[in-house]
């Protein structure tokens, strides 16, 4: 998968995208992500990307211009599954949308910044709108590093534990359960018997009623009409 992302900012993007599992993604070549400076497509001697509202207002918006010509460069080299906006007023990130995401090859990731960005880019090139919380942020570029890290672990070889996302909270709308580590006492703080007995099925069936305790007790939202709410109390 190749991850092209426009930003105004781009040095916001070099440490999510250079350590731990993007930086092995990208290592492995499951990965590719690059970043692009808006400001080299501009025109202007001072690379200017913004300017004032018409019609008044406050806060700059970011030109029509500079964005449409850094898409256009890109749309001439390959072809783009999406061209993702990120912007508060988008489809709120969640689990499926990481799923469906992490089966394209090629995204373009563009991030706003000042007030936002020219309206006719997000009508004439934007194919779809993203935010990540119900929250405004300097610019696109933390939520652009937050849809890349949630897409990437998910692509298969990145994670040394190829099941290990299959079971991440919210990928069956569930919160993921309890879990432990060595050793199995601390402070006089023990861990469950049942994950010390060695018996599999017993344990998925612990996990998964934990998975419904918990959701029900800190996201009832999520079991909403859900038979396993009314199955498991």
């Amino acid at each position: 998968m190749r991850i092209d992302i426009l930003s105004a900012v781009p040095e916001l993007l070099e440490s999510p995208m250079q350590h731990s599992i993007m930086k092995r993604a990208q290592e492995k070549g499951l990965l590719e992500v690059v970043v692009h400076n808006i400001r080299e497509y501009s025109l202007s001697k001072q690379k200017q990307i913004d300017d004032y509202q018409y019609g008044g207002g406050a806060g700059m918006v970011m030109m029509v211009e500079p964005l449409a010509r850094c898409i256009e460069h890109l749309k001439n080299i390959r072809t783009y599954d999406d061209i993702i906006y990120m912007t508060p007023d988008g489809k709120r990130l969640d689990q499926p949308e990481a799923n469906f995401l992490s089966m394209k090859n090629n995204l373009m990731i563009i991030c706003g910044h000042y007030k936002g960005i020219d309206e006719r880019i997000r009508e004439h090139y934007v194919t779809k709108e993203i935010s990540i919380g119900d929250y405004v942020l300097s610019g696109g570029e933390l939520g652009a590093a937050v849809l890349v890290d949630s897409i990437g672990r998910l692509i298969p070889g990145v994670l040394n534990d190829g099941t290990s996302a299959l079971f991440d909270s919210f990928q069956d709308d569930l919160l993921a359960p309890p879990i432990y580590t060595r050793p199995a006492e601390y402070n006089g703080w023990k861990v469950p018997e049942i994950l010390l007995s060695g018996n599999t099925k017993l344990i998925d069936e612990w996990r998964h009623d934990q998975s419904i305790k918990r959701t029900a007790e800190r996201r009832p939202d999520l079991l909403d009409n859900d038979e396993r709410l009314t199955m498991n109390g």
